[in-house]
């Protein structure tokens, strides 16, 4: 009798685990399809994420057209220095939101009908604003790139355009993560939204989204040259700005040392990590 079974329990487990992955895109494609339903329902948030940067965009250009000549590097226009900082700024500002959904879950008590449900992982949920906000930031991305060029910022090749899309997944991972991590750590969305704000424009104005490193005072220049959101706009903006480029070309001249594009992707990979491992904690008392 045991010798049968033996057989049979060494059949069934990869087919079990089979079943639950299939389980577990299933749930999770559910509740993004939610979110969507949500956006369908309120389509001005996407709407305005789209319309705020293409404003930014024309009235910054217009507000730097006549800057001295070779202040942001040999013939190169406002527009086109400036396009960089605002796709990262755009992927940061929306992936920065991306725990307000969560939040309101919180408050309205569906966030515990989710947690009484028989899921087969309630990180499901996590996935789930992950793939929404990382669509919603492509979105967004594609017609800041469309604008840009049509400003005359030009496009970058297909490789110059796949480590747009890198830098972009990148930078949207790790700061959807922490927007997460705060959900399920603050106690409203009064809080939540006071972070937001906190963080916003100082790390916009603390990076080279708006101004080159040589036109800071040394002390800023130091916190834009260790902010991440400098570290996803340097490569963006070199391969922009050069027709031919390679890994180990230098894209900041930091304070502390020249920064490879190399070592900015790797940089920005790190940041990714850090956050993934700082909300493990908030999101096991949650979820686990």
């Amino acid at each position: 009798m045991s010798t049968s079974l033996t057989p049979q329990s060494s059949i069934q487990t990869p087919v079990a685990e089979s079943s639950d992955l299939s389980d577990l895109i299933q749930e999770t494609l559910a509740l993004t399809q939610r979110l969507f339903i949500q956006l369908q329902r309120r389509p001005t948030t996407l709407v305005a994420g789209i319309i705020q940067p293409v404003m930014w965009l024309v009235l910054f250009g217009a507000l730097f057209q006549n800057a001295p000549q070779n202040l942001f590097g040999d013939e190169v226009s406002y527009g086109q220095f400036f396009g960089a900082g605002m796709i990262v700024f755009t992927a940061f500002s929306g992936a920065l939101n991306a725990g307000l959904p969560v939040m309101f879950d919180r408050e309205f008590g569906f966030l515990n009908r989710l947690l009484v449900a028989p899921l087969v992982s309630r990180f499901s949920i996590v996935l789930a604003s992950a793939l929404y906000i990382m669509a919603l930031t492509l979105v967004q991305t594609v017609v800041i790139v469309a604008m840009s060029a049509f400003l005359g910022a030009g496009l970058p090749g297909a490789a110059g355009l796949a480590i747009v899309a890198l830098v972009v997944v990148l930078m949207v991972l790790a700061v959807t993560a922490l927007s997460l991590g705060l959900a399920f750590s603050l106690p409203g969305h009064i809080e939540l939204i006071g972070v937001i704000f906190v963080t916003n424009l100082p790390l916009l104005f603390a990076s080279t989204a708006l101004a080159p490193l040589s036109f800071m005072p040394t002390w800023l220049q130091w916190i834009a040259s260790l902010n991440p959101l400098t570290f996803a706009i340097e490569p963006i903006r070199h391969v922009y700005l050069n027709s031919t480029w390679g890994l180990g070309d230098v894209v900041m001249q930091a304070p502390f040392g020249a920064v490879t594009l190399g070592s900015a992707l790797l940089a920005l990979v790190g940041f990714c990590a850090t956050a993934i491992v700082l909300i493990q904690p908030a999101l096991k008392r949650t979820l686990v």
